[in-house]
């Protein structure tokens, strides 16, 4: 068993060095105030294929981290804010939650830190008292499951605990929390692990009463009139991230801390907003995370730690519909829950566009009601406009014979076609998306690489989410022009 858990440690080892050897990395965030969340299967499907090597999860959901096993995607798991209290007064409850939430499936699942609590600081100060011990309660559960150096422990933190955070060189934290903080920064710092933090110049330039132009919250080039310069120090910022990581990165400075790498668990963008939220704009949003990843992959830190990259998670993977709030709250994700992506994304920070053209196929279940799957079928060759000419008598896909297979093909081509505009693989239940292509023989699936239906490279955009078998949501006209437009703006930047 010793030699079992070794040979795990020296895996895990390996996987933290290679990927320090690799650069900074963009993740993305994965929220759950969801409706019609997908299955942790099909999230795990949507990841992969849009080469997504990082997620952070606000819980520890163990039918997400059933589905990230043996993905290989590095995975922030969180401990709940209402979990704090508990965790921080007792040393067995934090060896009760290790064991159930992380020691139960690593190695298999890349679990590789995790955030306690969420800006517990501001959103729950009661809290507060604890937040340490809970840190260092789950720190020695990790030592005593001989997890502790594949697994880091931090907590993510919102910038309004830095009242003043420009000029960066003169930012500090708000000395009310200064007992609290030097005690979390002792701990990151013994543990080497780092500090987290939610970056959002969304709100700092929306809150900001016109201070800053918008194209230094989007990352946009600024003429050098009209370039923000720290005057203590003359370092010019390009964009309020770089400015919020440095004020951040002075801010632990303050309290005589150095070395500690600050990675952003938090930023976006929202792309759409109500009346009174003018900035929250597909443009915007499409503009700000484009140019955020290719600013972090660029593997540079900011002005004052250029060599301390900026590991940063998109926030987020989904709209979350069920938050409350303005509009704009509900509208920072990147892909619809059926895998169709908001906006072009580029998550690779190569020349391609991803958003997953290809990759992902719709194929009827396994365990499908044969009627259900006949009235899928009937629909998808019918209403559904689907080609289903391959799966007739003679036809390269009608062997094997069966409802399932005549399904499963019919299914794709209705999804592939109709996924840019929203459509779903749903039909009543009866179908599943898979990251496996389906294709054999001389069948060939539209979608797959070997498919002259394939799609360039640029990814679908759609409007909402749109089942044969439930009400369709849609936007207006004029959002989806708007879409479209976006789209072949980026195809021919």
């Amino acid at each position: 068993m010793m030699l079992v858990k070794w040979l795990g440690s020296v895996v895990f080892l390996a996987i933290g060095l290679f990927t320090n050897v690799l650069g900074a990395y963009v993740g993305v965030n994965i929220g759950t105030d969801v409706s019609n969340m997908p299955s942790a299967s099909d999230i795990v499907a949507i990841l992969r294929a849009n080469q997504i090597t990082h997620v952070r999860l606000y819980d520890a959901d163990s039918h997400m981290l059933k589905a990230l096993s043996k993905s290989g995607i590095e995975v922030i798991v969180g401990v709940l804010n209402e979990e704090v209290l508990g965790i921080g007064e007792s040393a067995s409850a934090a060896a009760a939650w290790i064991n159930k939430n992380v020691a139960a499936y690593m190695p298999t699942t890349n679990i590789t830190a995790i955030a306690v609590g969420s800006q517990v600081l501001t959103s729950i100060p009661n809290a507060a008292s604890v937040l340490v011990s809970a840190m260092n309660n789950l720190h020695k559960a990790l030592v005593a499951s001989d997890l502790n150096f594949q697994v880091k422990i931090s907590t993510p933190h919102s910038m309004d605990i830095i009242p003043r955070p420009f000029p960066p060189s003169t930012a500090t934290f708000n000395s009310a929390w200064n007992s609290t903080i030097y005690q979390i920064l002792q701990f990151l710092k013994n543990t080497k692990s780092f500090y987290m933090l939610n970056a959002y110049p969304y709100y700092g330039y929306t809150n900001g009463n016109g201070i800053f132009p918008i194209d230094y919250a989007l990352f946009r080039p600024m003429p050098s009139v009209k370039q923000i310069v720290d005057p203590n120090t003359l370092f010019h910022y390009n964009s309020m991230f770089d400015a919020m990581v440095d004020a951040t990165y002075y801010s632990i400075e303050g309290l005589n801390f150095s070395g500690i790498p600050v990675i952003v668990t938090e930023s976006g963008w929202p792309w759409l907003g109500g009346g009174n939220e003018t900035d929250a704009t597909l443009e915007n949003a499409e503009t700000y995370n484009n140019n955020m990843i290719r600013r972090v992959l660029n593997d540079t830190g900011p002005p004052s730690q250029p060599d301390m990259p900026i590991n940063t998670y998109v926030y987020e993977l989904f709209n979350e519909d069920k938050r409350p709030g303005p509009i704009s709250e509900k509208n920072w994700g990147v892909f619809f829950t059926n895998g169709t992506s908001v906006y072009p994304l580029n998550f690779s920070g190569s020349g391609q566009i991803i958003g997953n053209s290809s990759g992902v196929f719709c194929v009827a279940k396994d365990d499908a009601d044969s009627d259900k799957l006949q009235n899928g079928l009937n629909w998808a060759c019918g209403q559904g406009h689907a080609n289903c000419s391959a799966i007739q008598p003679g036809q390269p896909c009608y062997l094997p014979n069966n409802i399932k297979s005549h399904a499963s093909y019919a299914y794709n081509d209705y999804y592939q076609k109709m996924r840019s505009v929203g459509g779903t693989c749903n039909f009543d239940g009866t179908a599943m998306t898979t990251t496996k292509d389906p294709s054999y023989g001389s069948c060939t699936y539209a979608g797959s690489s070997h498919s002259s239906t394939r799609g360039g490279f640029l990814p679908p955009v759609a409007s909402g989410p749109v089942s044969p078998f439930s009400g369709a949501t849609s936007l207006p006209v004029s959002r989806i022009h708007l879409l479209i437009s976006a789209a072949f703006a980026a195809l021919l930047i």
